[in-house]
């Protein structure tokens, strides 16, 4: 593992680094892209320390306002960078459709939501410790474009790099090169902040806004690439730098008519500099388009937004950032949440079993259950299971040994006596002693759903 030279602070976790960013714009120290001064106040007004900080400066709000929304000048469009032509995968049996997907979607491997693919767990059953490549969730946010990797550079440009290079005098980096440089293979999860969402509405009576995600909204891969902190440095990194904010190559996101330009989410170099990988491989192979192809950002323990795909340039800025996918969207709202939102946080302690709403099981026969645990902030330290909604627990066997970033597949036997629908629960406990609440925290955007669902099925 890459280790960070001694300038770099402990890496925080994503609360730490949003109270840190929000101090320092209010100082005017920082700066904020694709948004307005307005909505930015507003976060800051509740932020605890806020009033105990000077007023906004001529520095801030210059900086703030004068911004372009997207380093490359892109307006919103179809074309795809490079030219190449955009399509979404042809059918196979039962395949569904969905706005700018590549790859098929089986319907017994996918439910189809919007411009995404959320991964059946029944599907996962039998398939190893890592998800195959045909049936990882997709999360676009407009449709997945089709690059070629021979023609792909990344850009790496700012502030914090040596001689300050611009965006049209980026160092670059060709897609063979960064293979060429020394790689490093890690197990980890990717998952949305949104998975899980649809229970607040059908579990807990909350309506929310979002995809209504199960929790089919995540997948673990075996990644190959090179730490970023490798091609950092190698473009010029200084001591002085502060954030790092990779942009995708897919087309700008408008929301509500306003062009906000492609995904990007900026990092604190700490984070950047720990355990952040380029990677541009996939369980052995080279990445899917709706995936990455040909590199994406991959930022371990953190939730899926920070991982961008399709990375085309990387800002290194000498001082902070902010984007809309840190303030407008991506945050906590919600009544048990300050009135600007609170960031995102790493993900809590989860558990799906590897079956299909409502699946039929025969009674008096013993049945095999599997399925699978997953924390943002430790390794899964045990799981139980109950069979009767909650009044008696056992221990489920873990398959696996558990590892930090990554998942843990589990097994436990069931006897079912009679004949109904039948709650199945299971609830893990994380080595930071964090154990899978009964009821979520109510957030407008059903973020980090993380209560125990009850999952139905049908004895015969």
């Amino acid at each position: 593992m890459t280790s960070f030279p001694p300038h770099v602070p402990a890496v925080p976790d994503e609360a730490d680094y949003d109270r840190v960013r929000l101090r320092q714009w209010l100082a005017g120290t920082a700066r904020a892209d694709g948004f307005g001064r307005r909505e930015l106040l507003r976060l800051l007004a509740a932020a605890p320390t806020a009033a105990a900080l000077p007023a906004l400066g001529a520095t801030g709000a210059a900086a703030a306002s004068g911004h372009p929304a997207h380093a490359s000048g892109r307006a919103a469009s179809s074309a795809t960078p490079g030219g190449a032509p955009r399509a979404a995968g042809a059918a196979r049996g039962r395949a569904a459709a969905a706005p700018g997907i590549v790859k098929p979607l089986p319907a017994e491997w996918f439910v189809v939501r919007d411009t995404n693919a959320e991964t059946r767990w029944s599907a996962l059953r039998g398939t190893g410790p890592h998800t195959p490549l045909d049936r990882f969730f997709v999360r676009n946010h407009v449709a997945t474009p089709r690059l070629d990797a021979a023609r792909w550079r990344l850009r790496l440009w700012g502030s914090g790099l040596r001689g300050a290079p611009t965006y049209d005098r980026a160092v670059e980096i060709g897609y063979e090169e960064l293979r060429s440089l020394p790689s490093v293979t890690r197990s980890a999860f990717v998952e949305c902040a949104g998975n899980g969402r649809g229970y607040f509405a059908t579990q807990q009576g909350e309506p929310v806004s979002g995809t209504p995600w199960t929790l089919g909204a995540i997948g673990s891969a075996r990644w190959r690439g090179v730490p970023l902190a490798t091609v950092l440095r190698r473009a010029g990194l200084l001591e002085r730098a502060v954030d790092v904010m990779p942009r995708g190559l897919d087309d700008d996101y408008l929301s509500d008519g306003v062009n906000l330009g492609p995904v990007r989410r900026p990092l604190p170099v700490a984070k950047a500099l720990s355990d952040v990988l380029l990677a541009y491989e996939m369980n052995g192979e080279p990445l899917p388009h709706d995936h990455g192809h040909p590199v994406r950002v991959l930022v371990p323990s953190w939730n899926g937004v920070a991982s961008i795909k399709w990375v085309g340039d990387i800002e290194v800025s000498a001082e902070p950032l902010y984007s809309p996918w840190n303030t407008r969207m991506y945050r906590l709202f919600g009544p048990a949440h300050p009135e600007g939102g609170a960031p995102l946080t790493r993900a809590g302690v989860r558990s799906a079993f590897e079956l299909d709403p409502h699946q039929r099981f025969a009674a008096g026969r013993t049945h095999r259950l599997t399925g699978r645990s997953w924390s943002g902030a430790a390794p899964v330290r045990s799981v139980e299971v109950s069979f009767d909604g909650g009044a008696r627990w056992r221990p489920a066997r873990l398959l696996d040994r558990p590892r930090a970033g990554d998942w843990v597949r589990w097994t436990a036997d069931w006897l079912p006596r009679h004949q109904g629908t039948a709650a199945l629960l299971a609830r893990a406990t994380d080595a930071a002693g964090r154990t899978q609440p009964d009821r979520a925290v109510y957030n407008t955007h059903g973020y980090l759903f993380d209560a125990v669902v009850r999952h139905l099925v049908e004895v015969v």
